[in-house]
């Protein structure tokens, strides 16, 4: 049996277990497989791993996405965020290269994938908060957001999800170094409900749970008493 007599759904099935790039190829092959390709249950969950893979042709995005997730782990993605008077020549030029991309793909998920329910962002030294406030208003299902050393992100980003995330449950903002302790209290304050973690943001201070906070404060007495 060739793989274009099996119908949709086992084909979907199939697709399912490949990457991005391995669906694109192989929906080159015939008209069939790319119909498979082009359908939007095969495109409920993204993942990303550089700058250059946002600008391939090789997913689609739709009403069908639930789970995007943008992180970047190459050690040369991270210069980004670097102050830039600490950047040499190769280092400012590649972020300029990349300043905008992750900042413009996400303006057009708000404006194409309403039904997104969680977001993960990683290293996104550029991301700021107009378009985290862009998403959560054109995102309304919106349950889990959670943000890791993106470094333009600021109490207005907290501010907005007080205003904009009726859906929210989970929001963590690691290693946001411009997020403050009392933005963080407020949304403790305004949205009980949402399960916060901010751990290395605040002034690199953890957030950590009032028991555990008590913990570490005994410890460090008992540490100066010796």
């Amino acid at each position: 049996m060739h793989i274009t007599q099996l119908n949709r759904e086992c084909l979907l099935h199939l697709f399912s277990f490949l990457d991005k790039n391995s669906r694109k190829n192989l929906a080159k092959t015939c008209h069939k497989l790319l119909e498979v390709f082009q359908d939007p249950l095969l495109w409920s969950w993204l993942n990303f791993y550089s700058p250059v893979e946002l600008k391939k042709k090789n997913f689609l995005l739709g009403p069908a996405l639930k789970h995007l997730s943008i992180c970047w782990y190459s050690e040369r993605v991270k210069v980004c965020n670097i102050e830039d008077w600490m950047k040499n020549s190769f280092q400012k030029d590649f972020c300029k290269r990349h300043e905008n991309t992750v900042s413009d793909f996400l303006l057009d998920v708000c404006n194409r994938c309403p039904n997104l329910l969680s977001l993960t962002l990683s290293g996104c030294g550029h991301v700021t908060d107009d378009c985290i406030l862009q998403l959560l208003k054109n995102c309304p299902n919106l349950k889990s957001l959670k943000l890791e050393n993106c470094v333009r992100i600021t109490d207005h980003t907290l501010e907005a999800v007080t205003f904009h995330g009726a859906s929210l449950r989970t929001l963590h903002v690691d290693f946001c170094r411009n997020v403050t302790k009392a933005g963080l209290e407020k949304i403790r304050e305004k949205c009980p409900s949402v399960m916060l973690r901010a751990e290395r943001s605040a002034n690199m201070i953890p957030d950590s749970k009032p028991e555990k906070k008590l913990m570490l404060e005994k410890a460090s007495r008992k540490f100066v008493q010796l």
